[in-house]
């Protein structure tokens, strides 16, 4: 059980990245990014990370307690609102699409059923101490608008499933600071 130290705790929302699949991955915490990582901009509230387990108890009737808890399957989620109402956003939150740019316009057009677009997500730490990759996201939350009055900027949100790109590689990566982090 680790001591209690307050400089380990992870404070702040970071920076969001996305890349096409097959950018490459950073390797250490000080290497830039590579510059097919683009930033996303801000967010409403930052991002949240889910890992979920659906999980089921084996049971026999010689026993009372399960023999074995097994695993049916693993969920993994990245959600995050984007503030920022551009065309270069809409594609990432529908999964693709078609930008033109004109005289002065920008047009946006989603892509028809069955063309999804998935793609690779990076978060970096604001104290530098850490960075995760997603090396397969699809974005399956709903997309919803919100338009207020005042100080409530409409944002788009997003809820990226991970899956794992090929077999043998892990859904993400996540590169800690040691000591600090270990």
């Amino acid at each position: 059980m680790p001591a209690r130290n307050k400089g380990q705790l992870a404070l702040g929302p970071g920076l969001l990245r996305i890349g096409a699949l097959g950018t490459p991955e950073p390797t250490d915490l000080i290497t830039p990014w590579d510059p097919g990582f683009g930033e996303i901009g801000y967010t409403k509230e930052g991002s949240k990370i889910t890992y979920e387990l659906d999980t089921g108890a084996v049971e026999v009737a010689e026993e009372i307690d399960p023999v074995h808890i097994a695993i049916n399957s693993r969920n993994l989620k990245v959600a995050f609102a984007m503030m920022q109402l551009t065309a270069s956003n809409l594609k990432v939150a529908l999964n693709g699409g078609t930008i033109t740019t004109g005289s002065g316009i920008v047009v946006f057009e989603p892509h028809g059923p069955n063309e999804d677009q998935r793609i690779m997500l990076g978060f970096e730490a604001s104290d530098g101490t850490e960075r995760w990759v997603f090396r397969e996201g699809l974005q399956t939350g709903n997309v919803e608008l919100d338009r207020k009055k005042g100080s409530e900027a409409a944002n788009i949100g997003n809820e990226f499933q991970l899956a794992r790109p090929a077999p043998n590689i892990a859904p993400f990566k996540a590169i800690l600071s040691a000591p600090k982090r270990a």
